[in-house]
């Protein structure tokens, strides 16, 4: 797999998050500002709730354009054969349920993209998972968190 391909197909979804995060920040400051969404009594909560929502919708820009700038200059070299795997290494596990495929990133974790017909999960080395996989080599046997609790799987790769 190559790396930079990859990161490249970060960085198209993550683009693509950021497009859908500034209309849906748009719809909602619209929302929250128009002369139709005035309470109407003391009870009614319409425009306080927009401008809520209107101000989630803009960090969630914000957090996604520092994850753009981050990934844009992000650059990983190849790891040599028995590498652990650091900050931008591409992990493949496999497992009861089959092959998954990780990488390593800076930030947007749970991030997901296809390549080489495989799907790849961005984690980050602060999730518990990620936690896990840092320092892991080839061979080395982890026993995943979270839903898959106690489910062993073993890297096969470490790119």
């Amino acid at each position: 797999m190559n790396k930079e391909a990859v990161i490249q197909e970060i960085i198209a979804a993550l683009t693509a998050q950021v497009e859908a995060y500034h209309r849906a920040a748009r719809d909602a400051y619209a929302a929250a500002t128009d002369p139709g969404s005035r309470a109407e009594n003391k009870y009614d909560t319409r425009s306080l709730e927009a401008s809520y929502l209107a101000r989630g919708q803009a960090m969630r820009v914000a957090e996604t354009e520092e994850a753009l700038v981050a990934y844009r200059a992000l650059r990983c070299r190849p790891l040599e054969a028995g590498e652990p795997a650091a900050l931008g290494a591409l992990v493949q596990l496999t497992g009861p349920e089959g092959v998954s495929c990780y990488f390593l990133g800076p930030t947007a974790g749970g991030t997901e993209v296809q390549h080489e017909g495989r799907e790849i999960l961005v984690i980050t080395p602060s999730s518990p998972l990620g936690q896990l996989l840092v320092g892991a080599k080839v061979g080395s046997q982890v026993v995943l968190p979270g839903g898959r609790s106690g489910q062993r799987s073993q890297v096969v790769a470490v790119l």
